[in-house]
């Protein structure tokens, strides 16, 4: 087998999870196979060997290529996304297209209905996308809607904020989102249940990238049982700020081996993100607030 036999094939293994990603992206099945190709072309113009990960080598460059498409549609100004995500839909099983493919498009249009609103710019579609969907870290994130890490985390936010509708705006009060971190970190220390819950908003989202994978937990009373059951771990976080903006981090051995980032709207926690792994902590900007 030559290399551009083997390199073929690597594609190949990539292609349903490429065609998932430019399908919650574009809502059109035909646009998502044209994004497809057009990472098969650039990897062969461009694979040298070097690549480590080539799948998320991929998932980069469909990124890219559905960000282009997303904003080329809206200066021309062409239909919505969720008309064309629908009219694909419908075609799809005119055509009587293979059950994988019209479970495809039926989950990707399942996120359209919530994505594509026109208050969504397409840099807030793709972060939402890949991060909620597909669960692709802000680091990798970033360079592909030319932004930090933390500024893509953001665009994820305000896109979640504007899909749920009606959500306050982040508090920008340093201050003051830091007196709701210092009543979030006492109440855990305490494991004082109540005063987690009052302290969280009722859809607030609590993820974590522990043990190598992601997960998720959803709603005020799920992320206090949580957060009551470690009073011991709180009692060694320390009050930090993280990026510029108050957090929790908790080190071991002069280490740091754990942060928590949080956003904050109507003087509630909306969102906490608990940070493990050694390569995002790292590029992480920690700083312990004295008392």
């Amino acid at each position: 087998m030559d290399e551009r036999e083997w390199l073929a094939e690597r594609f190949e293994e990539n292609r349903s999870h490429l065609r998932a990603v430019a399908c919650r992206m574009l809502g059109s099945l035909s646009e998502a196979d044209d994004a497809v190709q057009e990472a098969w072309l650039r990897l062969n113009r461009s694979y040298d060997g070097g690549i480590e990960n080539l799948g998320g080598w991929l998932t980069t460059v469909v990124g890219r290529v559905c960000l282009d498409v997303l904003k080329a549609r809206r200066i021309r100004r062409e239909d919505p996304f969720l008309e064309s995500a629908q009219t694909a839909t419908a075609a799809a099983h005119k055509e009587g297209g293979d059950p994988e493919q019209q479970a495809v498009m039926a989950d990707s249009v399942g996120l359209a209905l919530l994505v594509v609103l026109e208050a969504l710019d397409p840099t807030e579609r793709l972060a939402l996308v890949l991060h909620d969907m597909f669960g692709v870290p802000f680091d990798e994130i970033a360079p592909i809607v030319e932004r930090t890490p933390a500024a893509a985390r953001q665009l994820a936010s305000r896109a979640r904020r504007k899909v749920r509708g009606g959500t306050p705006a982040p508090d920008p009060d340093l201050s003051r989102r830091r007196r709701v971190v210092e009543a979030f970190l006492a109440a855990a220390r305490g494991g004082d249940f109540d005063a987690l819950v009052s302290v969280l908003d009722p859809d607030v989202v609590a993820r974590s990238d522990g043990g190598g994978a992601r997960a998720e937990v959803r709603g005020s009373l799920a992320v206090a049982k949580g957060a009551a059951t470690f009073a011991q771990i709180a009692y060694a976080a320390e009050l930090a700020l993280i990026n510029g903006v108050p957090g929790v981090i908790t080190a071991h051995q002069g280490e740091w081996f754990r942060a928590m980032t949080f956003e904050i709207a109507g003087g509630k926690v909306t969102e906490i993100e608990v940070i493990t792994d050694p390569e995002r902590l790292r590029r992480l900007d920690l700083a312990v607030i004295g008392d």
